[in-house]
């Protein structure tokens, strides 16, 4: 069904970066038809006038963690080792197949409201389908694995599992889901990190990503304390350094934080084009550190923005990341490095290299896939005016501030409302679950 956007601020993020005035979208069988100024909505079915507001590409979390959502206020005040090893693995494997639900639908109703339409996820090592069938429903664009854990440091015996059934449950999961509901849903192989998976799974990670075509979304050097663990592991190996002996790098993988990096590791990613995924919020709420992206997008580096886990963050609102993006760096670097056009970039072209998307989404370019947010900025806390059109998305804005969503053409948030989820009933099933795994977890500690 034909959709024309009419009226709008048209942030295209196009190769010219042009900002259209007083102009219009219009969405044909799901994808971008025109865009400019004047366009006529003869013919066309439905018409939202959008006038005063910004159009712009759909944003992108390059780094997330819906089976964790669930468990939101539950893991503050710890460090990374210590927050996954006492809350959030134990929470991860009291999972069952409706809670791990419950948390992707909380998960995506929560994005959506705050103008996300793709993501690339990580889930726990079981349940996957869960999260899968809930991005379907509530027709959000989902690249996405579960999480790969054939070893490690106190990991609960209900997450540890074999190389062989890391691998076959992958395989199995990337055979029912990858290229599905029109390419909306695909897999990702998702080793946790090296302290987590045994170098024979990270080497078929490698080979079965490039025989499937697939990518690889994993962790590398978060923290500090996880940096001295990783050399202790591997002989004395920085995470990068590790990846990249057994094949894991390139333009196919993504690597969530960064913030510890060596310059030979730095060198690296810059050399196998691998992409970096920034999660500001979540790194300074665990003290990890603050990666340096000015330096890695200086250098060609291709950085996305995502929230990571609710846990360790406490939002999964992107306009909190973009704007902690934007401040987080200028004290070491100067004022000017982390433009409003280079952190849209960040959650948009970037976030789409992440997923390995850029070709359908991330700009809003005739052929492209009608992936659309629509933002009010004319609130209290976001005018009168500002000097650059973009300032205002990436310093002032809310998800409050989101009116509508598109994903394939079809709204998902209308005039502030979900349409495909129901907000009371989600948050309602979400507090029965969590409910439930504490009771669990309470009895088991006697």
């Amino acid at each position: 069904m034909d959709l024309l956007l009419t009226g709008g601020t048209v942030v295209t993020m196009n190769r010219e970066r042009e900002v259209l005035v007083d102009a219009d979208v219009l969405i044909q069988d799901g994808r971008i038809a025109k865009v400019g100024r004047g366009l006529k909505p003869r013919g066309t079915r439905r018409v939202v006038d959008v006038t005063g507001k910004m159009v712009l590409p759909g944003l992108i979390h390059g780094h997330l963690h819906a089976c964790q959502t669930l468990f939101r206020g539950r893991a503050d005040s710890r460090e990374l080792l210590d927050w996954l090893r006492e809350c959030i693995w134990p929470f991860e494997a009291s999972h069952d197949a409706a809670s791990m639900r419950a948390s992707a639908d909380l998960t995506f109703a929560e994005l959506i409201r705050s103008g996300a339409t793709a993501a690339l996820d990580m889930g726990s090592v079981h349940h996957y389908d869960a999260v899968f069938e809930s991005a379907r429903d509530s027709g959000f664009r989902l690249v996405g694995g579960k999480a790969m854990m054939d070893t490690g440091v106190g990991v609960p015996a209900g997450l540890l599992e074999s190389t062989a059934e890391s691998l076959a449950e992958s395989l199995a999961l990337l055979e029912r889901w990858h290229g599905t509901h029109e390419g909306r849903l695909r897999y990702a192989f998702a080793p946790r990190f090296v302290l987590t998976c045994t170098p024979e799974l990270l080497r078929e990670v490698v080979r079965l990503s490039r025989e499937r075509g697939v990518r690889i979304h994993t962790h590398a050097s978060e923290n500090s304390k996880e940096t001295e663990a990783v050399r202790q592991y591997t002989g004395g190996r920085d995470n990068v350094d590790y990846f990249h002996t057994v094949g894991l790098m390139g333009q196919h993988v993504t690597l969530a934080h960064c913030v510890w990096l060596s310059d030979e590791e730095q060198s690296l990613v810059r050399e196998t084009r691998t992409v970096v995924c920034h999660c500001p919020g979540s790194n300074l709420k665990l003290a990890s550190g603050i990666a340096k992206v000015p330096e890695l997008l200086d250098a060609g580096v291709p950085v996305a923005l995502g929230s990571d886990g609710a846990p360790c963050n406490n939002t999964l609102d992107i306009f909190h990341e973009m704007r902690l993006a934007a401040v987080l760096h200028n004290p070491r670097v100067g004022p000017c490095a982390m433009t409003p056009m280079r952190v849209l970039e960040m959650a948009t072209l970037h976030g789409a290299r992440a997923l390995g998307l850029e070709d359908e989404v991330g700009s809003l370019e005739v052929g492209k896939r009608a992936d659309i947010t629509v933002v009010d900025v004319s609130g209290l806390h976001a005018g009168p005016t500002a000097e650059d059109p973009l300032s205002p998305l990436v310093h002032s804005a809310r998800a409050s501030d989101v009116t509508h969503v598109f994903i394939d053409g079809q709204a998902v948030l209308k005039d502030g409302v979900l349409t495909t989820l129901d907000a009371a009933s989600v948050m309602a099933n979400a507090k029965s679950h969590v409910e439930r795994i504490l009771g669990l977890r309470q009895r088991a500690r006697g």
